[in-house]
């Protein structure tokens, strides 16, 4: 019989706008974003808790936020601090097993079933975690503790922020029949929309539908929620894990049919694009967007440059060219992506073990 794994999910909470509040005191207690300002175009990249209290969020529209919040402070992202903040952390990590998966700067998988010290208890091992990473940074963060990926991910944000949450393996399957769908990781606001025409709105609702319902509804990804439905989920931590590609994409409910609206939308989702590119330090030679249109149809088009995309004129320029190659004129439009292939300059990290005594 195979041993139960024991996986950690590590979610910084806020982590941008946080490492801003801590580094300027004046910022504390007050809602700010870390973004761009709301007299340009930009998006926000991270929001304080306090500036969540009014229904902002990351990816938005800086101008939104504004409108939502007046007194909003906007703060020029540091990219180069989160970076090096993230790598104290990964630090960390690495103390107690190899079997780490980053997600983004602020969030990776822990695989903690064999770790380095044998210590029996994942739960420990998160809160001792947590701990270490508040005393070395002044941070929090959020941690799930779970028998897989998807389970620890939820549960990570069960709660936020500081929370640690453990789904044991006795109560997974219940766990997830409870969960509402839009808690389940994977599940995007039109997928969720999408269920709930079909009556779908727990898990326990999604259990109910066989594989090939599912897969008939949904494509491909019938498969993988067929299993999160019934708690599983086999997928490994994969440790230094290799992007083939970056990406960023948006979902409109409703659909944009005017051409002002779509391409402001494009020019949002290379922002989001741009600042992945930053974050993984890295650079492409191919632009691809996709458009999914209000009929479901969906399209790509692609073009690969001599030179590699790394700057947002460049991308704007290009995305703008590809939009023209689409049917916008004549099809509302659902969804807008953007991804950059044939990637170059990514780092490998390599981590220096300061490891507490245990």
């Amino acid at each position: 019989m195979q041993a139960v794994r024991k996986i950690i999910h590590v979610d910084m909470d806020a982590f941008y706008a946080s490492v801003e509040q801590r580094d300027e005191p004046r910022y504390r207690g007050k809602p700010i974003v870390v973004g761009g300002s709301p007299d340009k175009q930009g998006a926000v990249a991270a929001a304080s808790y306090e500036a969540r209290r009014y229904g902002i969020h990351s990816a938005m529209p800086s101008r939104t936020a504004h409108q939502k919040c007046p007194h909003l402070i906007f703060v020029k992202p540091r990219f180069d601090v989160y970076r090096r903040i993230s790598l104290q952390i990964r630090e960390i990590f690495h103390c107690y097993t190899d079997w780490v998966e980053p997600l983004a700067l602020d969030e990776a998988y822990l695989d903690v079933t064999e770790n380095k010290f044998g210590i029996p208890s994942a739960t420990w091992i998160a809160q001792t975690i947590k701990q270490e990473i508040y005393e070395e940074t002044g941070l929090t963060a959020s941690a799930g503790v779970s028998i897989n990926k998807f389970l620890a991910k939820v549960a990570s944000g069960v709660d936020k922020p500081n929370d640690l949450f453990i789904i044991p393996p006795e109560d997974a399957a219940a766990f997830a029949e409870r969960l509402p769908i839009e808690q389940f990781y994977g599940v995007g606001q039109v997928t969720a929309a999408k269920m709930h025409q079909l009556g779908i709105r727990t898990g326990a609702d999604l259990k109910q539908w066989s594989q090939g319902d599912l897969v008939h509804h949904f494509g491909k990804v019938g498969q993988y929620h067929y299993k999160i439905a019934r708690a599983e989920d086999d997928r490994p931590v994969h440790p230094n894990r290799i992007r083939k590609l970056i990406g960023a994409e948006n979902s409109y409910d409703p659909d944009l049919s005017d051409r002002a609206q779509i391409e402001t939308a494009l020019e949002e989702v290379a922002d989001t694009l741009l600042r992945r590119l930053d974050n993984q330090r890295t650079v492409g030679r191919t632009l691809t967007l996709k458009v999914k249109y209000a009929d479901y149809q969906q399209v790509t088009r692609s073009r690969t440059l001599l030179t590699p995309v790394r700057d947002r004129s460049l991308i704007l320029d290009v995305a703008h060219e590809l939009l023209h190659m689409t049917a916008i004129q004549q099809k509302a439009v659902r969804l807008i992506g953007l991804t950059i292939s044939n990637l170059i300059g990514e780092t490998q990290e390599h981590y220096v073990q300061l490891c507490p005594n245990v």
